[in-house]
């Protein structure tokens, strides 16, 4: 088939790739806000919230066998997208809707008064998202390597580098939009963070992605699906096995693969394409570990503070990093190495790319050990911490049973560390006045009481005390990371608020932000030769009617990885968190090692190749060119068709 091209490239190409920069951009800027969404909107706890986030993206990347499925075996990749990508777009919009608080605010406090509802809403839009993201996954790259002649062989590699860079755009963008949209006000009733707005964005950009892949139709190469290849694919492998085990006998002769066993009932031109799909799975096996450790990278929170982003917003150093690497390893550090009459095939890079993550991990560690020298004795989990702040206007002697002596200078305080449970201190109001006090964004203070422990953005905040007609208003720089207690005493409202007392409870974080760059450069080189090269190495290692199902092998090695996450999140952690990335680290770097002695042990193969071959020796080559020459017949009818209309133009 003829394909209209621009710059040696299809030009369904572009349609492809404009598709999925949308795709990316919707998916990444709704899980760019989806944990603050648990934390500050449903109110779970970070445990819970961090828990539910790591089963969606499993589940995002276990849903692409699904996929493959339905698209090799029944509705081909190109239905197949598109119906998963309207479920995706229901997927969004349903998200966006349950974030909606007004729908159930009757009280109009600000507050969902039904959380019931909005956390079903929530839960039934990710497992739509999942199934529709998860679903296309496997199908979009297939698809658009679908859409290349033999001849385009360097234009394939090229293309698996700009599909990836097209989803690290999309991320970055939109981990950058997103959360400024979530920092607005909005609402009917009430002016709360605006939630559907950051939701809401990335369902539109889903559904222009849905209009994109739609309007590039006509110029697609569609391929259809051959059959149910997963069932026979099953029942190949397991007549195999069986007919291996009924003939265990050493009286029987040996073959030369177990699944040789399959000869006396199925095709051996889908045995040999079974061969191929397993020899690849199994190399697949060390890979989720990767994932285990890139899917935990460590937050930069002091990005935030220098550059006076937001916490949500950190996400986009990453993409940054690879949408800069990413040309340069394709274009200059790959062809040098070439040059330099280096074998540096694609399972050598992918051995290097885990060696760099295991680094990036390693440098993690280092910097952790730097900042825990800043950080101060919290109690441990047979200990509870009491804070006691003396009001009174001299010095007070306090006992603590049974026989702990402190002295606390007047607004003075004190901490006093006890072996019980575990217990923090945050920062917070103590109201020494002697009446109701009303303070900037808090809840009116009773004498003698104080606030609940609150969260400021760092930089100078300013505050208004009240109580009836008199008030005064006061300022305080916070750095980042630090905690706070502010004792209010009775004269406040005489001096101005100039006798507030500030109790520093914890220290500014100290460490400089740029000993965090070298993780993430690390880390990100690693993910270029890791990620890049294996997308690019399960399209060229899989037989035509397979390609879908070896992506989804690909992305599920991903959707293990999160698992080993949330199974270790649940086991427990080390003491010390350098000590945690050290083991990773460790563990990566075996899993390295093992590897790479199964990629030496791999040979390269040429799928269409093995499959001809196959053809020839079951005497079905006489059909295949046949084929060939009725196509070549209809290339010549439509030369001759176009020739014919010029004429009569002329």
């Amino acid at each position: 088939m003829l394909t209209a091209e621009c710059c040696g490239y299809p030009i369904s190409i572009f349609f492809i790739v404009v598709n999925e920069f949308c795709e990316r951009f919707s998916y990444y800027g709704m899980r760019a806000v989806l944990v603050l969404y648990f934390r500050y909107f449903l109110l779970w706890d970070d445990d819970l919230a961090t828990s539910i986030y790591h089963a969606f993206v499993a589940l995002c990347y276990l849903t692409p066998i699904l996929g493959a499925i339905i698209a090799d075996s029944w509705l081909g990749k190109f239905k197949t997208i598109i119906y998963l990508s309207i479920v995706y777009a229901i997927g969004q919009v349903t998200m966006a809707i349950s974030t909606i608080h007004d729908i159930t605010d009757a009280n109009r406090d600000g507050t969902p008064d039904n959380f019931t509802f909005h956390i079903a809403l929530s839960m039934l839009g990710l497992i739509l998202i999942a199934l529709g993201t998860g679903g296309i996954k496997p199908c979009v790259a297939a698809f658009g390597g679908d859409q290349f002649q033999e001849h385009q062989s360097r234009q394939l590699n090229t293309f698996f580098s700009v599909f990836y860079l097209c989803i690290n755009a999309g991320s970055l963008l939109s981990t950058l939009i997103t959360p400024v949209l979530r920092a607005q006000e909005c609402g009917i009733h009430t002016q709360q963070q605006c939630y559907p707005l950051a939701f809401g964005v990335p369902a539109v950009l889903m559904v222009i992605s849905l209009v994109v892949f739609i309007a590039g139709s006509g110029m697609y190469v569609k391929t259809d699906p051959e059959g149910n290849i997963m069932w026979s694919v099953c029942k190949c492998i397991g007549f195999a096995i069986k007919n291996r085990f009924r003939h265990r006998s050493s009286s029987y002769p040996k073959r030369e693969h177990w699944m040789d066993w399959a000869n006396e009932k199925y095709d051996k031109l889908l045995i040999a394409q079974i061969k191929m799909v397993l020899k690849v799975l199994f190399l697949y096996i060390p890979l989720p570990m990767f994932w285990t450790l890139f899917d935990q990278k460590v937050s930069i929170c002091h990005f935030s503070g220098l550059l006076g982003g937001l916490p949500d917003q950190m996400q986009t150093v990453n993409p940054i990093l690879i949408l800069t690497l990413v040309p340069i390893m394709d274009r200059l550090i790959f062809p040098l190495i070439q040059k330099c009459g280096l074998n540096f095939s694609p399972l050598k890079r992918m051995t290097v790319g885990m060696l760099f993550a295991a680094m990036a991990f390693v440098s993690a560690a280092l910097v952790q050990i730097e900042i825990d020298k800043t950080l101060p004795n919290f109690p441990s989990s047979s200990e509870s911490q009491l804070k006691v702040v003396n009001t009174y206007s001299r010095t007070l002697n306090v006992t603590i049973s049974p026989n702990e002596h402190l002295l606390i200078e007047s607004f003075g305080v004190q901490l006093h560390t006890s072996k019980h449970t575990y217990s923090t201190i945050s920062r917070m109001f103590v109201n020494g006045y002697t009446a109701d006090l009303n303070i900037t964004n808090l809840d009116s203070i009773e004498p003698s009481a104080t606030t609940n422990y609150t969260l400021v953005n760092q930089g100078k905040r300013d505050f208004v005390l009240r109580h009836g007609e008199q008030w005064c208003e006061f300022s305080r720089k916070f750095g980042f990371g630090a905690s706070y207690t502010f004792l209010i005493p009775s004269t406040v409202f005489s001096d101005d608020c100039e006798s507030i007392t500030e109790v520093e409870d914890m220290k500014p974080n100290s460490v400089h932000m740029a000993l965090q760059i070298p993780q993430y450069f690390l880390i990100t080189t690693g993910e270029v030769m890791f990620s890049v090269t294996g997308l690019q190495f399960s399209y060229s290692q899989a037989p035509k009617n397979m390609k879908s199902v070896l992506q989804a092998g690909w992305l599920c090695t991903n959707a293990v990885g999160n698992i080993i996450v949330l199974i270790v999140a649940e086991l427990g952690k080390l003491p010390k968190q350098w000590a945690e990335y050290l083991l990773f680290a460790s563990l990566l770097v075996a899993v390295s090692i093992i590897f790479s002695i199964m990629a030496y042990f791999y040979t390269y193969i040429d799928p269409a190749e093995i499959e001809a071959q196959v053809r020839k020796e079951q005497g079905l080559e006489p059909e295949e060119m046949e084929k060939e020459t009725l196509e070549m017949e209809e290339k010549d009818e439509d030369q001759k068709n176009e020739q014919g209309v010029k004429q009569t133009k002329i």
